[in-house]
């Protein structure tokens, strides 16, 4: 679906070529996650390991990748869902568009810049 509702000045409009750009890049994006996951879950674990915390250690950093894949990820497909339902490139919170150049380089963003610096101020 093409994505009409959102209007404002040539920093916010996305054309349907923007839209189509956008959503090719998300696609990359699942795939590329959807590899990594596998990747992850693919790495045989070393029993040769000399120090067993090494070991752990590298448990935690698959753990730690595998998680910020599956969010990542979760963005991504929630991002194509805002997108087939024609609600993609509004904020979350204030409702206003999303600066297309903010979209170019965080196509899953849900929140414009301004309410994403409040969001992270208040962690």
């Amino acid at each position: 679906m093409v994505n009409n509702q959102i209007i404002g000045d040539r920093h916010t409009r996305l054309s349907p070529e923007d839209l189509a750009a956008l959503r090719d890049n998300l696609h990359e994006q699942r795939l590329f996650r959807e590899e990594q996951l596998r990747q992850i879950a693919n790495v045989p674990s070393r029993t040769d390991e000399p120090v067993q915390r090494r070991s752990a250690a590298r448990t935690e950093v698959r753990v730690k990748l595998a998680a910020s894949a599956r969010m990542v990820l979760a963005d991504v497909e929630a991002a194509l869902e805002r997108m087939a339902e024609g609600r993609y490139g509004r904020c979350h919170l204030c409702r206003r568009p999303i600066d297309h150049e903010r979209l170019l380089i965080v196509p899953q963003a849900r929140y414009c810049a301004r309410c994403q610096q409040v969001r992270e101020a208040g962690r």
